[in-house]
């Protein structure tokens, strides 16, 4: 009954996201000359892209968390709700920092089903994910007025299949493929400066799970992802080139029910062209977080996490991130 609810609220948003889609299609008409909007738009191109689940495209598109890829017995139901707070105040490009005033605040949560079943003898979680929340420019920056944009952001559907699971040793291997759907709230007269992004995008992860002794343990991911083109940034044409990442999260057990975790990502590749000019904006960025989860309950567990940028090799450098996540286990 649970799953029931959930995919009708699920089938209810993503109606309400169609309609909203087609009545902001019809109101963005931009009368500004093609010129005026292509100055516009390349001076706008150091904020390009944010993306619902991890801020700017300048992260992991999908930001595992310590324990996401052991998989749970067939028939187990996942519910999770995720909240991020990060806050940016600088803009780098080629690894130096640009001189401008810069603010960017994102305020994202997602809501996440998950649903484990058994396929030829392999577990698999087929999943879906419906990101909300808000994008707060407070700034000016590159020809864009400070504002702000709120509501809900591309669905994102797909699962893991564990190619390899040994209950007795702990590891495993995960293969993860998800289609985030351009169906979220989008103004392209904002540009980046949105919740949803007005493209596809295929996003892949190869992951190995693995004990190194009674307490502690290891996550390895790897990353990699296709972007479509968003054919209304700013009324330009905007394409991505493919992302690479690598995520690795160390976890100590201090308990069954409680684990502290330290976590690193990377992440190559992502350069941006805007009505077919290069914006030279490829990335080499790192991130590093540390967090605690806890089974407060046999069946409800939470986790909080706090990390901010190594190194910001281009686009908005994260000051600080604060994520929370509830998972309630079915």
């Amino acid at each position: 009954m649970v799953l029931k609810d959930f995919l009708s609220l699920a089938c209810g948003l993503l109606k309400s996201l169609c309609q909203t889609k087609n009545i902001t299609r019809v109101r963005l008409v931009n009368t500004q000359p093609k010129t005026s909007r292509l100055h516009r738009a390349l001076a706008a191109a150091t904020l390009c892209a944010l993306t619902t689940l991890t801020g700017p495209t300048q992260a992991a598109q999908i930001a595992t968390d310590p324990g996401d890829y052991s998989p749970l017995p067939a028939g187990i139901d996942l519910g999770l709700l995720y909240y991020q707070h990060v806050t940016r105040t600088s803009v780098y490009a080629k690894g130096e920092e640009a001189p401008v005033d810069a603010e960017l605040t994102t305020d994202i949560s997602l809501l996440r089903w998950v649903h484990f079943i058994e396929i030829g003898g392999m577990i698999a979680d087929p999943q879906i994910i419906l990101p909300f929340g808000k994008v707060d420019l407070g700034k000016p920056l590159g020809g864009l007025e400070a504002s702000s944009a709120e509501g809900i952001g591309d669905p994102i559907v797909g699962g893991t299949l564990w190619v390899m699971n040994n209950p007795t040793t702990k590891q495993a291997l995960g293969v993860t493929a998800l289609v985030s759907l351009p169906l979220g709230s989008y103004d392209a007269d904002q540009g980046p400066v949105n919740v949803g992004e007005n493209r596809y995008k295929l996003i892949t992860q190869l992951a190995w799970v693995t004990p190194l002794s009674q307490s502690l343990s290891l996550d390895l991911i790897g990353e990699y992802t296709r972007f479509g083109d968003n054919d209304d940034f700013l009324s330009l044409t905007r394409e991505q080139a493919d992302q690479y990442g690598f995520q690795t999260h160390l976890s100590r057990h201090l308990s069954d029910q409680t684990r502290l975790a330290l976590s690193y990502f990377h992440d190559f590749g992502g350069e941006t062209t805007v009505a077919g000019v290069s914006q030279d904006d490829e990335l080499d960025n790192s991130r590093l977080q540390l967090g605690v989860s806890h089974f407060f309950a046999a069946d409800k567990q939470i986790l909080l996490q706090y990390g901010q940028d190594l190194h910001t090799e281009s686009g908005f450098r994260e000051d600080s991130r604060l994520n929370l996540r509830l998972v309630k286990v079915f």
